[in-house]
C-alpha cells in the first residue's frame, strides 16, 4: 500500500488522504460515501450531482450541495421534470450552483427519465440491478479503476432510457458513492461498513 494512501487521524481512524484534511470531505467520507442509497429521490440527486461534478472536484459539488438542493426543489424528480426554459434561465443566474446549461438541462431530462422508469420497476431497482458479483479490494489508489464493465453497461442502459451525462466514469463514481461497489481502501475504517459488502470482500 502506498504510504500516502491512508492517513490515521487524531481519532485513530484510517482514512484516504482525500478525506483526511478537509472537515467537510471527512464528514462525507465517514457518514455518506459508499453507504447504500435505495430511495428514488436520493438516487436521482446523486446521479444529478455526479453529472454536475464532471470535470470538477467533488469537494466543489459538496460545498454547493445546499444551493443545488434549493435550486432543484430538493431533487424531487416530479418537481424538476416540470422545469421550463424559464427555470433553466433562472438556474443559469444562480451563482450558488454550477452554471452549465448542458448539465442543467441534463438534470431536467433525467428527472423525466426517472419518472418514466417507474413503469419498469423504478430507478432504484434499475440501477442496483448492475451490482457486480464481486467488489474491488484496493490497497492503493492505483488499484481503483475509473470505470468497470458494469459501469459501462449501466451507462449504456441509462442512455437508452433517456438519461444524459451518465458516462461510464461518472457511473463508476456513482456506484462507489451509493454502495453498489466498495472501493474503500483495505485498512480504511469504512471498508465493509455498508452492509452490502463485507470487509473481506
Amino acid at each position: 500500500m502506498s504510504e500516502a494512501a491512508l492517513v490515521t487521524g487524531e481519532d485513530g481512524l484510517a482514512r484516504p488522504s482525500w478525506a483526511s484534511v478537509d472537515t467537510l470531505m471527512r464528514e462525507y467520507y465517514d457518514t455518506e460515501w459508499g453507504m447504500p442509497v435505495t430511495d428514488e429521490q436520493g438516487l436521482y440527486e446523486r446521479i444529478s450531482l455526479e453529472g454536475f461534478q464532471a470535470g470538477l472536484s467533488w469537494a466543489t459539488i459538496l460545498r454547493k450541495r445546499p444551493a443545488f438542493r434549493a435550486a432543484f426543489a430538493d431533487f424531487d424528480p416530479e418537481a424538476v421534470a416540470l422545469f421550463t426554459q424559464d427555470d433553466v434561465e433562472r438556474l443559469m443566474l444562480d451563482a450558488g450552483i454550477v452554471r452549465n446549461r448542458a448539465k442543467i438541462n441534463a438534470a431536467i431530462t433525467n428527472a423525466k427519465a426517472t419518472l418514466a422508469l417507474r413503469e419498469e420497476g423504478g430507478l432504484v431497482e434499475f440501477v442496483w440491478s448492475f451490482q457486480p458479483a464481486e467488489t474491488p479490494a484496493p490497497r492503493s489508489y492505483a488499484d481503483i479503476p475509473s470505470s468497470s464493465p458494469e459501469s459501462v453497461t449501466l451507462s449504456k442502459a441509462l442512455r437508452k432510457k433517456g438519461f444524459a451525462f451518465v458516462g461510464p466514469t461518472t457511473m463508476f463514481a456513482l456506484m462507489e458513492a451509493i454502495g453498489i461497489i466498495d472501493t474503500h481502501l483495505v485498512g480504511s475504517h469504512r471498508r465493509g461498513s455498508s452492509g452490502i459488502w463485507t470487509e473481506a470482500c
